[in-house]
């Protein structure tokens, strides 16, 4: 058989929707044989379309033990904290003000700031959760956390965080708090989420951070002078649960 015209058609092998012609074609097995012929090498479980099966995993798993929770926050913060530092007593109280508010809080689930927030959302009688991730410096969930969920990848973590927070709270923290937050902020900033505040916690530690964005980002066009609405920068816990209220109240009468 040719193809347009004079060109035979090169000989071709189906493997699921993908077509293999040519020298590509030659496969010794099928896949069925593959599966269930031997063990074989374990090579496969690191291939990208292996990949792809852990990350559906991920999202289907997340989704389904997250589907029913109540309205909730997340809290980022370092997992360097000392228990005896002022930002776990801080963190602390956060969690358990938040409890007392109706929130559940959502923390990465690791030690520091984020057991911090998870203690005291669980002491306060609140449902305390714990996205965690695979890191080789962190050990596991911390033992607050009444739900925890492990991830292999930050994005499918990521996702879990906004979809079902009203709010992040970022108390001290290192990259991965700014990675948060500044991810947040973008997604509010384009719309991707709505009536999504985000409040700095700890005006010593973040005042530099937002008098740099308002003299330097904001002054040379890089934001607008609206965008610095987005932040809530505060030293009260009672200031940042107010403004978590006030945005969820807004998000309620949206829906």
């Amino acid at each position: 058989m040719t193809r347009d015209g004079d060109r035979p058609r090169p000989e071709e092998k189906q493997r699921g929707p993908v077509v293999l012609r040519r020298e590509h074609r030659i496969e010794p097995t099928t896949t069925d044989q593959r599966l269930l012929d031997s063990r074989g090498p374990s090579d496969w479980v690191h291939t990208d379309p292996w990949r792809v099966l852990r990350i559906q995993a991920e999202f289907v798993e997340g989704f389904g033990a997250l589907a029913e929770l109540p309205r909730a926050v997340t809290v980022f913060g370092s997992a360097r904290t000392p228990r005896d530092h002022a930002e776990y007593a801080l963190g602390r109280a956060l969690g358990a003000a938040l409890a007392d508010a109706g929130f559940a809080v959502i923390t990465g689930g690791g030690p520091g700031t984020m057991e911090a927030a998870n203690r005291g959302c669980s002491e306060a009688g609140g449902l305390s959760v714990g996205l965690g991730i695979e890191l080789p410096f962190e050990q596991g969930l911390n033992d607050w956390v009444d739900v925890g969920i492990n991830f292999r990848y930050f994005f499918a973590r990521k996702t879990m965080f906004v979809k079902y927070s009203q709010a992040f709270v970022c108390l001290p923290g290192g990259f991965g708090t700014l990675d948060e937050l500044f991810e947040a902020l973008t997604l509010v900033q384009t719309k991707k989420v709505t009536k999504f505040p985000v409040v700095l916690l700890g005006e010593e530690y973040w005042g530099g951070l937002y008098d740099w964005i308002v003299r330097t980002v904001v002054a040379s066009g890089k934001i607008s002078e609206k965008d610095l609405g987005l932040i809530h920068l505060t030293d009260e816990i009672d200031d940042a649960v107010k403004v978590v209220h006030e945005a969820y109240r807004a998000w309620e009468e949206t829906h």
